[in-house]
């Protein structure tokens, strides 16, 4: 028996409601099938209104995958965020530490929990600006990409990190969570078990505040 999803019609939504609506329904989408599972036909026939009137907010398929792409990174900034700002360590350097582990473990627990989604947070980022794009971030106000800048920030502040070393660290702290979380998720790593997965990842976070506090 085949269970059908999609909304019941509706003559009409606000203008801003439809878009929100689409957006959600790109998210479930992604959530379920990846980047390639959004599409516009599906999306409006989930939330109930005809084709035609998805082009009123996006003209193609590519823009609302850009604009999933938006909300898919801000509930990885939510899922960061949670972790982020629950941080109570008793001097800046523990806390400067605890905020790049607490970025680093969500950030690659979030791809496991949700690769579809994952997939799909990058799949239309054309450029660095929109890694700081409002749209992109979580309740804190900043995107993933600006929390594990902040807690570099942090490091260099606490003074467990040379100023001189500071310069396009989030660069590196970002590739390498990033890059295991691809290799874990479409890679060779996607058998592992969740707890060697979750152990390499701790390690990973471990080998980059090494080298950034190094003497």
């Amino acid at each position: 028996m085949t269970v059908d999803t999609a909304a019941p019609p509706r003559e009409s939504y606000h203008h801003g409601d439809l878009r929100h609506a689409l957006v959600l329904a790109g998210v479930e989408l992604a959530r379920e099938g990846g980047p390639e599972a959004v599409v516009l036909r599906e999306a409006t026939r989930r939330v109930g209104v005809s084709p035609n009137a998805a082009y009123r907010h996006f003209a193609d398929r590519e823009a609302l995958l850009a604009a999933v792409c938006d909300a898919a990174q801000a509930e990885l900034a939510a899922a960061i965020d949670e972790s982020y700002w629950a941080v109570r360590e008793p001097d800046a350097a523990a806390t400067a530490r605890a905020h790049l582990r607490a970025v680093g473990t969500r950030y690659v627990a979030f791809a496991l929990d949700n690769p579809g989604l994952f997939r799909t947070a990058f799949i239309a980022s054309s450029d660095l600006e929109r890694a700081t794009s409002p749209e992109r971030a979580g309740p804190s106000g900043l995107t993933p990409f600006q929390l594990v800048t902040a807690a570099l920030d942090e490091f260099v502040a606490s003074g467990i990190m040379p100023v001189s070393r500071r310069p396009n660290a989030e660069f590196l702290a970002w590739s390498s969570v990033h890059g295991l979380a691809m290799l874990l998720i479409d890679g060779p790593l996607r058998a592992l078990p969740r707890g060697a997965a979750e152990a390499i990842a701790q390690q990973v976070i471990d080998m980059a505040e090494a080298g950034f506090t190094a003497p």
